[in-house]
């Protein structure tokens, strides 16, 4: 028998304003821009919707009517194209504005061994690639109809809100995830469900909603601030290993030396 402490576990990440510090979806507004899938009417609206989001979040509501706005916008979009210049762009869009405090979260999760799980509502053509830089274990996303080789505007599996939960609850069924000993991490109020589903949740950047619940719940809330480069972070720690590696062996050469030295005194006659 499975003893607790040893139970399989998750961590599990919302995307937007957790572990990046914009919406991902709108952040490719350009790209899809250049790539002929939106007009130029388009990316200001996305604009002003990034900005709305950023400023103060997005409620059940406006959530719902960006839903229907994004869908609406992507039918009849060919799926390789956007896969693409996801692919071609994504280094340039996503790379700088990922939090070090989420990658460092992140790497200590992994460390305690962890499935790592980003969970968000944005599309998988976008959240999967994402993953997949950050060395994510599974992605839960947003996944649209396809007919084709098109989107038709319909959503097939909408991860948002309760749906969030109804899926890391399935996915814990499937892999074994201990859920009471797994952690949610994000930023939305409409993600209680999520947090709700763990025995440890975080509240990261929350919302107004979401910081009053934390409070009445006594969940922990993180504060994310510093936007990072995930190519300047390899090679900052790249330049670290010598130096501590160093330092290592330094250190033991001394603590050799010590030992050595205290043994020939203790060798020669007379010595007390």
């Amino acid at each position: 028998m499975e003893h607790l402490g040893t139970r399989r576990a998750a961590a599990f990440f919302d995307l937007d304003k957790t572990i990046i510090a914009r919406s991902s979806t709108l952040a490719f507004s350009r790209p899809f821009y250049a790539g002929g899938l939106i007009n130029r009417r388009t990316v200001l609206r996305s604009a002003y919707a990034q900005f709305v989001y950023l400023l103060g979040g997005a409620d059940h509501d406006q959530m719902e009517r960006m839903r229907e706005y994004l869908s609406a916008m992507c039918t009849g979009w060919d799926v390789q194209t956007v896969r693409a210049i996801v692919a071609d762009t994504l280094d340039h869009i996503v790379d700088p504005m990922i939090y070090a405090e989420a990658v460092t979260l992140i790497e200590q999760h992994r460390a305690a061994g962890r499935d790592i799980v980003i969970v968000s509502s944005s599309g998988a053509e976008v959240v999967e690639p994402i993953g997949a830089k950050l060395g994510a274990d599974k992605v839960i996303a947003t996944r649209m109809v396809v007919a084709d080789g098109k989107y038709t505007g319909e959503i097939s599996e909408y991860a948002y809100g309760p749906h969030k939960a109804t899926a890391i609850t399935a996915l814990a069924a499937a892999e074994g995830y201990d859920l009471q000993a797994s952690y949610a991490y994000s930023d939305s109020i409409t993600d209680e469900p999520m947090l709700a589903a763990v025995g440890h949740p975080f509240a990261v950047n929350p919302d107004k909603a979401l910081r009053r619940l934390a409070i009445t719940r006594d969940w922990p809330v993180l504060d994310f601030s510093k936007p990072v480069a995930l190519a300047e972070r390899s090679r900052f720690r790249e330049a670290r290993r010598p130096a501590v590696a160093a330092g290592i062996l330094g250190t033991v050469a001394a603590a050799a030396g010590v030992l050595l030295y205290a043994a020939r005194r203790r060798a020669r006659p007379g010595a007390s």
